[in-house]
């Protein structure tokens, strides 16, 4: 498997771009802000041909680039039906704040094709076979997208595209729409700690880490692991 990515422009999110090796199709992750040049050669390198574009969720770091990326190429947008409407008013998913900020200059658009995904889903796309794991907290509608994990890069089992439920020392930020500090641990407990220790984590910013890692060294995993089973 070939997996690559890069930050985008603003805000640091992670695109990553997933094949089955160069001159076959691909999946595009999270074409956020500022990446169409640099997806444009990075396909070109490879020479990859786009299938499908994959949002971890639908905050506008993640998704901004989303409509030309599918537009250009005829391709289908997916996402978890929880953050749909943040593709088409991205506003509903930023702070006040954030919100004064952009200011209302935001120009965007949704993609003309859109597919909504559900959790435990196997998706069969570009050859490859992409688990949908739904994990809300960061937003109702994040997700995890678990693949095999075999690649030039690492010798592991699975795959995991995080977005923002979980980083390298850290997990996600739960104070913004659709976010909530319960269920974002929920996730962690049923969705993140039950993965092999071996699973590569490529999360939505910052480097690439291990499950096995962040259960030793993240301090929000710990204090899960160490947390008193209740109930049967």
């Amino acid at each position: 498997m070939l997996v690559t990515g890069f930050p985008a422009d603003a805000f640091g999110t992670n695109c990553y771009v997933v094949a089955t090796g160069p001159g076959e199709q691909c999946l595009i992750v999270d074409p956020g802000i500022g990446v169409l040049d640099r997806l444009d050669e990075v396909l070109a390198e490879h020479r990859l041909h786009p299938a499908a574009v994959l949002l971890t969720h639908g905050h506008l770091d993640h998704t901004f680039s989303v409509a030309p990326v599918c537009g250009a190429r005829g391709i289908t947008a997916y996402v978890h039906p929880a953050d749909r409407e943040m593709l088409a008013d991205p506003s509903k998913g930023l702070s006040m704040d954030l919100n004064q900020l952009f200011g209302g200059r935001i120009e965007y658009s949704e993609p003309e094709d859109v597919a909504e995904l559900t959790d435990g889903a196997t998706l069969s796309l570009a050859g490859l076979e992409v688990t949908v794991d739904h994990a809300p907290g960061h937003t109702g509608g994040s997700v995890l997208f678990r693949l095999p994990g075999a690649s030039s890069t690492w010798d592991a089992d699975q795959v995991c595209l995080s977005g923002d439920v979980l980083f390298a020392g850290s997990i996600g930020r739960t104070d913004l729409p659709g976010g909530s500090t319960e269920t974002m641990l929920a996730s962690l407990r049923d969705k993140i700690l039950p993965l092999a220790d071996d699973t590569v984590v490529l999360p939505g910013h910052g480097p690439a880490t291990t499950i096995g890692r962040e259960r030793a060294q993240n301090p929000y995993l710990r204090e899960l692991a160490d947390a008193p089973r209740r109930g049967l």
